[in-house]
This record gives structure tokens, C-alpha cells and sequence, in this order.
């Protein structure tokens, strides 16, 4: 017990030593004023631009001011990634847990030496398949136990295998010098500070034994370096040589995240939050036993398996994944997904249609930064899949300041919404920067959002052309075909407050020519169901359980994950959110009756959906008004060889992205490495 006591001791030491050093060099280092002289062939390198790649040489007294030097590089280009040489020894351990935080990993390993093991075979292959996937690594070419500034043979090695360039680099800053074999430099804070990085040197061109004068290979790196100390002690006021570029920077410690206003605001803001969802519970909006999700705190088990995170907002974007979250699942069977949604319906639908060992459900935290922060620490996922426009400042910042790779799929981006974040033009540009790549849901899409700053685009494709048709209850089908026998059956979908009059309305125009019609109405948002039944007159509620009689004109189908059911028994759709004078307008995803051989007809309020609109523009009919909609469901009745055509048009282009998610599913695997 004394034992487990001292080695619990110890541990708790350890931690303490490991966050004060961090605070400490943190500070020290983002309150120095930086002159970086940077060689304008190096830049490209060092920042890792068009997934360039370098091996990254300083000595190893230096290694304590270098994370100024990616501090510097990381904000031109969220994608990169950086892996350092770190020895296995305890002191090595501690540095790599000091700087793991900051986004800078380590490789443990050094030379290998007196027939002892130290990792060093195993750490030159992870260093080779690193340089290889876009990462740069750094290494010493002294360290970690000298002699000092006498290099060693694995920078060579390591350059030669992986056929990279090496860029030296030197620094200097105001601090001071540990009594140790290297003369470690230990910055002091408020000082000033300079890094100065030298042409790469091309190992394809180089002479590997001999260079001018008959310096060997090892020799010449070591004189390189000493220079690159001497051009960083030079005073800063004095020019950089040709070739070089000289800039002063101020690093700042919140210059990861999208907004500080936006984390500032949310952060102001989080106490008045958890009352806000409780009047969202009393609305029916929040599960109270679940409610503490939205604030990061976990009601299910992780697992121990690594993980894959899904968000999707609402009931569209969830049905729009599930082909994808099932794709992953196929290709990846030792891996786990969280899928996270926003509301209430969209974790319902979840539940029914993905019912999945591997796949659990949560509701994704507010956009704090502390509870972003609880939500990722427990969940720790490898890579972050957003959907649509899920763009939330300091989720991003967060996944990024962890190095979680981010993707965007079925980007998309209104007209409105475009307007919107030009207006806020940095901030949309720095968080669309961070994703590793987005795969727009149009070119229309895609043109928004390279305009507001994303940067690496995949090919386009609308998700929702790629699921799989509705599930059905065969029983329940049967069942319903049987009461509702001999009757003409219509269905308006999605409908939202404001059109479900009009809809009553076409639907006793209809019935002056065909008595024997049924009108389904089903609510965007199924809680509404009992007061649609009432503002229409009392009419039978599918989730009351009530069926209609022969007298009854209207049917309102208020159930969750039944749309399936109810697109094989209408004959002819209606999409709502869509006739003018509803409140907001937009449109509805026509995908899904479309894969179901239904007539479509919609409003003209579709901008939410311009471009499957405009896809489908041969077999959809646009109506205004309740005498429109009347007449394009007597003229379906009427002729059923037309309606047949109008379904076939729109099934053909609805089913036209089959592999989609296939194809989606390994450019998100091929991130997690």
C-alpha cells in the first residue's frame, strides 16, 4: 500500500511539473516579440503549403523556443501537421507530454547504440510514413546526449529514405542558459526573439560523402546550423540576407479560434443558458433526463474503441448520413461513431432507422467553449464529420486546437446564408480553413463556399440523392392498403403553420370531382398534430391512433419515421414549407417521395433547395395557391399515364448518386492515420 501511496505521489508530482512547465513556456514564448527570417524557398515548406513536406534540423538547445516556430506556421494553414523526434527516456516523455497540447506529437526513439534497443529503426519507419502523409518532422541531429552541436547520422538517414528536403533552422531569445551538455536555451518572458530558417537542402541533388573543400555531408549540416544560430543572434534591425523574407510577429495564445467575439460572447453567456433549455423542456423541445448533454456531459459509455463523430442538426441532415455513417461502418469494423444532433425528432428517427451496436447517440453541446471542451475530452474522437451548414465557431476552433481532422459534407449555402457570412468574412474564413476538406451539396454550393474560404473542395453530390428508399412496415402497409381500399389518396408533407388551410382547401375542391379522395397531412413537426387536428375541424390523428372513416376528407399523419408508409399509399405528393404566405418558407428535401415513384408538386418558396429543384424541374409542377394544387391532383387522377412519366423523370435523377457514400466514406477513413 506504501508503494501504490509513493507511486501515486509521484504521478500526481509528475502532472503538477508537466502543466507548470507548459503555463510557463507557453507565456514565456507568446509574450516575446518574434522576428522570423524565413528563406523564401523554406516558407512553402515550413508551412507545408500544397501538403509539402520537409525534415525540420535545429540543435538541441534551441528545442524550448521551437514551438514559436509552428505557432508561426500553423496559422497559414490549418491542415498542417507536425510530428518531432522525441527521445524514450523519462525526460523525453515529459517534453512530449508538455507540447502534445499544442498540437505538436511526438515519435519516441533515438539512435540506437552498445547493441541497446532505443526505438531507433521503428522511429525512422513512423518518421518515413509521416513525411509520406503530409506531416512535417522535426528532429535533432545532436540530441538527446550530444556531443553538443556534432550531428549525427539519422537527419541523413531520414532525408535520404523518405526522399524529403531538410530546412535548418536557428533561434535565439531573450533567456537564459541551463548548465546542461547542450547550454539549453530557457526563455524569459516579455523579451524578444528570433528564428531564422535556411534554403531546403535537396537530397536528390546533394553529394551524400563529399562537398566543396571535402566537407562530408555531416559536416556541411553542422556548419549550416551554425550559421542559422548566427543569423538569429543578428540584431533585428539589421536586413535579412537575399532571399529572405524578415517579419515581426506577436503570437497570441487565442489565435486558433474563429471568432474571440463569438467565444467571448458564448462564454459571457453560458450561465443564462441552462435556463434557456429548461424553457426549451417546457416546450417540449429538450428530454429532461438528457437535457445535460447540450452542456457536454455524457449520459451514455464511450467504449474503448477509437471513434468517428457525426453531427447532423435536424431530421433532413440525419436521414442524409445514415447511408454514410453506414458506409464507414463497412469499411472500418473496428471503429465506433457517435452521431450527435440537435433536436429532439432528428434523435427519434435516429433510433428507429440506425439501430447499431457500434453507433451511439448524443446531443450536441451548446457552442461554449467549456462545454465543447467536456464534450471532446470524454468523447476524444478521431476525426469530426459536420453536415450541411453546421458551422459553429468554437466547436471548430476546439477540434482543431486537437488536431481532429474536420470534413463538411453535403455542404451547403444559401443565397441568404452567403449574404450573411460575408458579412462576418475572417470569421467564415477561418473556420472553413480548418475543414479538411468539404464536399459541397452543388456547384452552386460548392462556388459559396470557396468564395467564404474554404480551401480544399472534393467533387460535388447531394447526399440525399444517394439514400436508400423510405423503410416501410410491410404488415402496416398491408394493413392500411386494406382499410383504405377504393379511396384516391394525396399526401401533403412537410407542411409547416400557414399552408395547412390552403392545403384543407384544395382539398374540398378535389373532392367536387373525386368523392372518394383522402388528403394526408403531415406536419413537418410532429408535435403539432393535435392542434392541426383540431384547427381542421377535429379530423382523425394517425398518432392518436385513429383511422379515417368513408365521410372523412383529411388525415392527419403526426408520427415519426412513418414517411415511408405514407409515400406508398399517396399516389401524388405535396412538399410544404413552400406556398407563399407560409412563415419562413424554403422548401423541403424532394429526394425522398421522388425514390418512391410519387408525382411531386411544390410551392415556389424552394430556395433552401434551388438546386434538387432545379435537377428535377421536368417532373416537379410548381403551385400558388389552393386553386393550383387542386387542379394538378385532379389532373394526376385524371391521367394516370402522366403521372407515371412525371414520377419516372424525378426517380431517375433521385437515385443518380448511388456510390456516393461509398466514395465519401474513404476520403474520411483516409484522414484517420
Amino acid at each position: 500500500m506504501l508503494r501504490a501511496l509513493k507511486t501515486d505521489c509521484k504521478n500526481v508530482a509528475r502532472k503538477a511539473g508537466v502543466w507548470s512547465l507548459r503555463q510557463y513556456l507557453g507565456f514565456a514564448l507568446k509574450t516575446t516579440r518574434w522576428t522570423f527570417r524565413v528563406n523564401e524557398q523554406a516558407w512553402p515548406l515550413l508551412t507545408s503549403q500544397n501538403g509539402q513536406t520537409a525534415v525540420v534540423a535545429f540543435w538541441h538547445e534551441i528545442l524550448p523556443l521551437t514551438p514559436a516556430l509552428w505557432w508561426w506556421a500553423e496559422p497559414q494553414n490549418p491542415h498542417i501537421r507536425l510530428r518531432v523526434l522525441i527521445s524514450r527516456n523519462r525526460d523525453g516523455r515529459m517534453i512530449a507530454d508538455v507540447v502534445a497540447p499544442w498540437r505538436i506529437w511526438s515519435i519516441a526513439g533515438s539512435s540506437d547504440s552498445k547493441g541497446k534497443n532505443k526505438g531507433g529503426a521503428a522511429a525512422l519507419r513512423r518518421m518515413r510514413a509521416s513525411l509520406r502523409n503530409a506531416t512535417l518532422v522535426a528532429i535533432t541531429p545532436d540530441g538527446p546526449r550530444g556531443p553538443r552541436r556534432q550531428a549525427q547520422q539519422g537527419t541523413l538517414a531520414l532525408a535520404k529514405l523518405a526522399g524529403k528536403p531538410i530546412v535548418l533552422v536557428g533561434a535565439t531569445c531573450t533567456g537564459i542558459r541551463l548548465k546542461t551538455w547542450d547550454k539549453m536555451i530557457f526563455p524569459l518572458p516579455f523579451g524578444r526573439g528570433t528564428m531564422a530558417c535556411a534554403p531546403p537542402i535537396d537530397m536528390q541533388r546533394h553529394n551524400q560523402e563529399e562537398g566543396s573543400g571535402g566537407e562530408t555531408f555531416t559536416q556541411k549540416l553542422e556548419h549550416a546550423l551554425d550559421n542559422m544560430m548566427h543569423l538569429a543572434q543578428q540584431p533585428s534591425s539589421m536586413s535579412s540576407p537575399a532571399g529572405y523574407s524578415q517579419e515581426r510577429v506577436a503570437l497570441s495564445p487565442l489565435s486558433l479560434m474563429p471568432s474571440r467575439v463569438w467565444q467571448a460572447a458564448a462564454t459571457v453567456l453560458s450561465p443564462a443558458l441552462p435556463f434557456f433549455l429548461r424553457w426549451r423542456q417546457t416546450k417540449g423541445k429538450e428530454i429532461p433526463s438528457r437535457v445535460r448533454e447540450k452542456m457536454g456531459f455524457p449520459s451514455r459509455s464511450r467504449g474503448t474503441a477509437n471513434l468517428i463523430w457525426f453531427h447532423a442538426a435536424s431530421v433532413g441532415e440525419t436521414v442524409s448520413i445514415l447511408p454514410l455513417v453506414s458506409a464507414c461502418l463497412a469499411q472500418k469494423s473496428d471503429f465506433q461513431v457517435l452521431v450527435t444532433t440537435g433536436t429532439v425528432t432528428a434523435a427519434r428517427l435516429l433510433a428507429q432507422r440506425l439501430a447499431h451496436p457500434r453507433v451511439v447517440h448524443q446531443f450536441i453541446p451548446l457552442d461554449v467553449p467549456r462545454w465543447g471542451k467536456r464534450f471532446l475530452d470524454y468523447w476524444q474522437p478521431k476525426a469530426a464529420v459536420f453536415t450541411e451548414s453546421e458551422l459553429w465557431p468554437n466547436m471548430l476552433g476546439l477540434c482543431h486546437t486537437r488536431n481532429i481532422p474536420v470534413m463538411l459534407v453535403n455542404g451547403r449555402m444559401s443565397a441568404s446564408s452567403f449574404k450573411g457570412w460575408r458579412r462576418m468574412g475572417r470569421v467564415a474564413r477561418r473556420m472553413l480553413e480548418r475543414f479538411a476538406w468539404v464536399s459541397a451539396r452543388s456547384d452552386e454550393d460548392a462556388q459559396r463556399l470557396k468564395q467564404l474560404g474554404a480551401t480544399k473542395l472534393l467533387e460535388t453530390g447531394d447526399l440525399k440523392t444517394a439514400a436508400p428508399p423510405l423503410p416501410v412496415d410491410e404488415a402496416e402497409l398491408a394493413r392500411l392498403k386494406e382499410r383504405l381500399a377504393g379511396r384516391r389518396i394525396f399526401a401533403a408533407v412537410s407542411t409547416h403553420q400557414g399552408e395547412e388551410q390552403q392545403i384543407a382547401q384544395a382539398a374540398k375542391l378535389i373532392r367536387r370531382d373525386y368523392p372518394d379522395v383522402l388528403v394526408l397531412v403531415i406536419p413537418r413537426h410532429p408535435e403539432r398534430g393535435a392542434d392541426l387536428s383540431v384547427m381542421l375541424g377535429y379530423v382523425p390523428r394517425r398518432g392518436a391512433g385513429q383511422i379515417p372513416t368513408e365521410d372523412d376528407l383529411l388525415w392527419v399523419c403526426d408520427t415519426l419515421g412513418e414517411l415511408g408508409l405514407f409515400f406508398r399509399l399517396a399516389s401524388c405528393v405535396f412538399i410544404g414549407n413552400s406556398l407563399p404566405g407560409v412563415l419562413g418558407g424554403g422548401g423541403h428535401n424532394p429526394f425522398e417521395p421522388a425514390r418512391l415513384d410519387c408525382a411531386i408538386s411544390s410551392g415556389p418558396l424552394v430556395q433552401n433547395f434551388t438546386d434538387a429543384f432545379a435537377h428535377m424541374a421536368t417532373g416537379i409542377t410548381i403551385v400558388n395557391t389552393a386553386q393550383d394544387l387542386a387542379a394538378w391532383v385532379r389532373d394526376m387522377f385524371a391521367n394516370p399515364a402522366k403521372r407515371q412519366q412525371l414520377a419516372d423523370n424525378v426517380q431517375r435523377i433521385a437515385t443518380a448518386n448511388a456510390d456516393l457514400p461509398e466514395r465519401l466514406a474513404k476520403h474520411i477513413l483516409a484522414q484517420i492515420w
